[in-house]
């Protein structure tokens, strides 16, 4: 019979080398992209407009495209799934509809992104005459993250004690003063979780924007929402799979800029997210 102390030993060594499995090809990447793509970032790549088909200059235009979609990404999935979170753990009865509905907000999560982009097109771009632009692209981008975020808010929500609840009420507090006075300041780093997961999948998406908001080439940067744009994504798509005679280095440097860019981003939402975790008295 194995004795406790191995058993504890193996379940040690066993999470250690799954954990090198994930860990260790993620960094050969990370110092890949670093080594091919670090030649080509520059001032003038990252703030120049493109030019002569985007053989050269920079990719500003794309950077800021990306921003934009991100930027109203956020806008509307936020408050929407954060919203809808809240009916399903403070408001909806414990019915065979609230099971369906959860079971579908699960199922909406694997579904392909370019399914999302045709929805997006046929909807937003054809129904709602929007026209490629990027209000359609951050509506079909909401779409797509909307199940992370009401996943990740419903669990951050019902791992707030019931105690916390219960003494607000004790108080004399309503239903809604308890929701947004208690309960979603301390949800509130399992929401963030959440949003930041789903703004990395929003801002590295192709086929989404690919049908309703991204253009090949644009040297100019858009003016209004209703404006198409460059994005990091599909700039990088069309360098590595459509222009044969790009220079690598852009591709490279491409692939680096929206890793970096992702990676920022989620830097910044982890501060916060560190800040809500430390406010925690449980």
């Amino acid at each position: 019979m194995i004795s406790r102390a191995r058993t504890e030993k193996l379940a040690f060594v066993t999470m250690t080398l799954a954990s090198l499995v994930v860990i260790v090809p993620a960094l050969a990447i990370i110092g890949f992209l670093v080594a091919k793509g670090s030649s080509a970032i520059n001032w003038s790549f990252l703030t120049e407009m493109p030019r002569n088909g985007m053989r050269e200059g920079g990719i500003m235009p794309a950077i800021v495209g990306t921003l934009y979609l991100v930027a109203g990404t956020l806008i509307f999935a936020v408050p929407i799934g954060i919203l809808a979170a809240i009916y399903l753990t403070e408001y909806a009865p414990q019915n065979a509809i609230r099971r369906v509905v959860k079971l579908a907000i699960v199922n909406l999560a694997g579904v392909p992104s370019v399914v999302y982009g045709l929805f997006g097109y046929g909807l937003f771009v054809l129904l709602m005459h929007l026209g490629k632009s990027i209000l359609a692209g951050s509506l079909t981008l909401a779409v797509l993250v909307l199940p992370v975020v009401i996943a990740a808010a419903e669990e951050a929500l019902q791992s707030v004690p019931k105690s916390f609840r219960d003494g607000s009420f004790a108080l004399g507090a309503t239903k809604w003063q308890t929701i947004w006075q208690v309960v979603l300041p301390n949800a509130a780093a399992g929401i963030i979780t959440g949003v930041v997961i789903g703004v990395g999948r929003a801002a590295g998406e192709t086929a989404p924007i690919m049908f309703t908001a991204a253009a090949f080439y644009l040297p100019k940067l858009p003016s209004s929402p209703l404006d198409d744009c460059m994005a990091l994504p599909y700039h990088l798509y069309v360098v590595a799979t459509e222009m044969f005679d790009a220079p690598q280095k852009v591709q490279w440097g491409t692939a680096l800029t929206l890793l970096l860019l992702v990676t920022g981003m989620n830097l910044v939402a982890a501060i916060i997210r560190a800040r809500f975790r430390r406010a925690k008295s449980w």
